[in-house]
């Protein structure tokens, strides 16, 4: 006849060991088997079947966003490009440069003209010297007279117009090169970039680029016109510089 467990004699339940004083003893984490179980590992997918990858995470705080390329909706608002510029918008920026630059000088030069014609007309050649019917001499007479009385007030002002018309176009350049806007171009919201950077061109290439747009110019106008169909809104001259025109706010 037995009466239990000789090392437990009054039938008690065997406690849980004590950790140190005071402090409970350690539990096995959720979910986790406890010490001597075997491990469980993740299933697996069969073979074939498409494996499930971990999203990677980002950055705490820093959502990351990926450029959009250039002429496609950016961020209003924080200057980023919008989109290509319209042909209209393109062609509104390009007239109000050219006033901002050419308004003093054809006031100037309609003042040298002014001047010329008056005194042109004041001025009386001198035929008693032209036999009759010699019209070499009559021309030449007349010639003289109005060379003689030109102004030399005229010729300064249509010179200080010229030089006032080139210190503008350089204006433009410098200021197209350093920010991509002309005081034009900020107005209409447009902006010259690098299609490759998205940044300025700098002086240099922009004056380049400035000669290249003479090439518009041929056949009629036509790469002045070509934005109206290009998939880019890129003249003859942005596809030689390698440039696109963007709106941005």
């Amino acid at each position: 006849m037995s009466f239990g467990d000789p090392n437990n004699p009054y039938g008690q339940q065997p406690q849980a060991p004590q950790g140190p004083y005071g402090q409970q003893p350690p539990v096995p984490p959720q979910g986790q088997p406890g010490y001597g179980y075997p491990q469980q590992t993740p299933p697996q997918q069969p073979y074939g079947y498409p494996q499930q990858q971990v999203p990677q995470q980002q950055a705490y705080g820093y959502p990351q966003q990926q450029a959009a390329p250039y002429g496609q909706p950016g961020m209003p608002g924080m200057g980023m490009p919008l989109g290509y510029a319209s042909w209209g918008a393109r062609l509104g920026a390009f007239l109000l440069d050219g006033l901002i630059i050419a308004a003093v000088p054809i006031i100037l030069y309609i003042i040298g003209a002014v001047m010329t014609a008056s005194s042109v007309s004041s001025a009386s050649p001198d035929y008693s010297n032209c036999p009759t019917g010699d019209y070499t001499c009559i021309q030449n007479a007349a010639n003289d007279a109005a060379a003689s009385s030109t102004p030399v007030g005229a010729f300064i002002v249509m010179g200080l117009a010229w030089l006032i018309m080139i210190g503008g176009t350089f204006f433009l350049i410098a200021k197209e090169g350093s920010s991509g806007q002309t005081p034009g171009k900020k107005a209409l919201g447009v902006k010259v970039i690098k299609e490759t950077t998205g940044q300025p061109l700098g002086f240099g290439m922009t004056f380049v680029r400035y000669l290249c747009r003479y090439l518009n110019g041929l056949l009629c106008g036509l790469g002045w016109l070509w934005p109206l169909w290009d998939d880019k809104s890129q003249t003859w001259a942005d596809k030689l510089a390698g440039t696109v025109v963007v709106s941005v706010k």
